[in-house]
């Protein structure tokens, strides 16, 4: 039986992670940071008596160090970060502590306890940023960081690296492009959108607000991408692997989509930061633009070149963009009542 620590164990991707590696016979040790309220509602339902939780955090190497020598892992999933793009523009000192030096912090850990361990850093298409001209985006792309986040996460990549090649230990990134499901936080904007919607369609809400309409993004089902992590840890030597459904859609699509799970066609009038989008039949005001929630710095467009993860890994994405919308809408309308 294979042990596994996940840090991040309580957000969408530890979540799904947990249950696959279950799924596969693992020992699961999550890491989880203390809240005065309970934060663990994606992973309440699973009941396994091979599934542990430890209190902690990736900014106190004291409590790494403990738990990598206390377990000995076969696998550490560094899934934790500041991970919300817009907010790291607010707190950038903290999503630079949280999720660059705490990749940092893993990877000591490891070194220090010399454990014989496989180690995952989740990278970000957010690497990318500034580059919208390179597109797709591949393994070999140059990276621009444009925002807090991205440029901790770069940092975080590259001492991944480091580590790999100073003391061989077999550490990897997975570039992933972005990836959604119903666990999905609702501050970032797919679940906004989804749960804004249902909302609408429920009644509970007049009109939903976004910033960039334009912004273009390769979206897949965060339960494909999961599965993607673990095959990176499964090869013979360690590598680095973009994940990515090589296709991008707008925004302004992704609205689209969830309104027509609810039977509304939008029709879009204006532009730019006066662009708003109305109900075909009823000609009911339901989509506007707020500046407040443009970036600093805009990534105007993502899109994943994931075929040397297709060629050695054998990934492939199963869900596509518009089964993605319908789980999401699904589930968010038995959330909020239809």
């Amino acid at each position: 039986m294979k042990t596994a620590i996940i840090t991040g164990v309580t957000g969408q991707d530890g979540s799904y992670l947990t249950e696959f590696l279950l799924s596969k016979g693992y020992e699961v040790h999550g890491l989880i940071r203390r809240h005065s309220t309970s934060c663990t509602q994606r992973i309440a339902h699973i009941a396994d008596e091979k599934f542990f939780l430890h209190y902690g955090d990736v900014t106190d190497s004291l409590c790494l160090t403990h738990l990598v020598k206390e377990i000995q892992p076969d696998e550490i999933y560094n899934l934790a970060a500041q991970s919300h793009v817009g907010i790291s523009f607010d707190v950038p000192e903290y999503t630079a502590e949280a999720t660059g030096i705490g990749t940092l912090k893993i990877l000591e850990a490891i070194r220090q306890n010399k454990i014989d361990t496989k180690f995952y850093q989740a990278s970000t298409s957010e690497l990318f940023g500034g580059l919208p001209y390179t597109a797709p985006q591949s393994e070999t792309t140059p990276f621009h960081p444009r925002s807090p986040y991205a440029a901790a996460k770069l940092y975080a990549y590259w001492i991944t690296v480091n580590y790999r090649e100073a003391y061989n230990i077999f550490a990897c990134n997975g570039i992933l492009f972005n990836h959604e499901s119903p666990r999905r936080g609702e501050d970032f904007v797919t679940r906004k959108i989804s749960t804004a919607v249902a909302k609408i369609f429920a009644g509970r809400q007049e009109k939903i607000s976004l910033g960039n309409l334009d912004a273009k993004r390769d979206w897949g089902f965060a339960k494909d991408y999961v599965e993607g992590m673990w095959l990176i840890l499964q090869q013979d030597k360690p590598d680095d692997f973009v994940l990515a459904t090589g296709e991008t859609h707008t925004v302004r699509e992704f609205v689209e989509a969830a309104f027509e799970e609810v039977g509304i066609k939008i029709i879009w009038r204006g532009a730019g930061v006066d662009e708003k989008g109305y109900d075909s039949e009823s000609g009911k005001l339901l989509v506007d633009v707020n500046p407040k929630y443009f970036r600093p710095a805009e990534v105007d467009l993502l899109l994943g070149d994931s075929s040397k993860a297709q060629k050695i890994l054998g990934w492939q994405r199963k869900v596509s963009f518009r089964e993605l919308v319908k789980i999401m809408m699904q589930a968010d309308l038995e959330n909020y009542g239809r």
